[in-house]
């Protein structure tokens, strides 16, 4: 088992860059499992009072909006009141492709076929040619040579798509080859993808959330009060955190994957947990929204929504 010697999990974030980063990262969570729901529309003075619940500051939250603004991912219809801030276009797209992810397994079996990309980029389109890397590995690609990428799946249009979009379509190739046995197809997985990196993710999370989902577990069997806020903290840290895991996975078949892989034991803790929490979390949302929705935020600050 991989799992006894993993690396230290570290959440320590110091940099301006890191903030902004995070702070984005959380109001995507934010709309993405909780205001999509809810008309998808949210005053900045609700989106502040529920990000410090998870350490954000105001200015922290006030510039990711703006940047975001700026980006296409967010867009502001001011009013009398205040401004209130829903997702645009862009921002529906990489909610829609991030649940996709998440949520979404590609085929469990495989054919034996290699989907195999192939690109010669000059020096010249450099930021081109990074950027095709750095997508190729989010579709799932591993890197067989510097220039050569290989998938168990046929993603033969997310490729020509991300070829047309970044300007490169005429500098890569595509093709499926039959894996003829020469090569033990452990050996290539071990060679194209670092699974010990991701393994060990997996392995973090479980020993961070497993516990807390037991004792919470526990405290309501036991009939104690655990407040709505406490609840919506709990559940959208987790949320935060495993909603990272998927991208760093490239979600392969599983006759390519140790017997002793994380990822189901890591989805279903995910999902126990997630649902676990969500009645309580729900409705302390709903408490801040409600405030805001009859104008009294100022008084609502000195009010609390109690737990059952």
């Amino acid at each position: 088992m991989w799992r006894k010697n993993h690396a230290p999990r570290t959440t320590d974030i110091r940099s301006s860059s890191l903030i902004v980063l995070r702070s984005r990262s959380a109001i995507l969570t934010l709309y993405g499992d909780y205001l999509r729901n809810r008309g998808g529309e949210i005053s900045i003075a609700s989106l502040i009072r529920l990000l410090n619940n998870i350490g954000l500051s105001d200015q922290a939250v006030r510039s990711a909006v703006s940047r975001m603004c700026r980006a296409g991912i967010l867009k502001a219809r001011r009013t009398s009141r205040g401004s209130y801030y829903s997702l645009a276009e862009r921002g529906r797209e990489l909610l829609d492709k991030g649940t996709e992810r998440i949520f979404q397994r590609k085929n469990d079996t495989w054919d034996g076929t290699w989907s195999i990309v192939t690109y010669s980029v000059p020096e010249r389109m450099r930021e081109a040619r990074d950027r095709l890397r750095l997508e190729l590995g989010w579709l799932g690609y591993g890197a067989l040579s510097e220039a050569t990428w290989i998938s168990p799946y046929d993603l033969t249009k997310e490729v020509q798509d991300l070829a047309k979009r970044i300007g490169v379509a005429d500098n890569i190739y595509s093709f499926h080859v039959r894996h003829n046995g020469s090569t033990e197809p452990g050996d290539i997985v071990s060679r194209c993808w670092d699974l010990d990196r991701i393994h060990h993710k997996y392995a973090s999370f479980i020993d961070e959330y497993r516990p807390k989902f037991e004792d919470h577990a526990k405290r309501l069997r036991r009939g104690e009060t655990i407040e709505p806020s406490e609840c919506f903290v709990e559940r959208f840290n987790l949320i935060h955190e495993y909603r990272r895991l998927p991208y760093y996975d490239p979600d392969l078949p599983r006759e390519l994957l140790p017997e002793d892989w994380l990822r189901p034991e890591a989805a279903d803790l995910f999902r126990d947990y997630h649902d676990l929490l969500a009645d309580k979390a729900n409705r302390y949302l709903d408490f801040v929204l409600e405030a805001d929705t009859e104008g009294s935020l100022a008084n609502a600050g000195k009010r609390t929504v109690k737990g059952r």
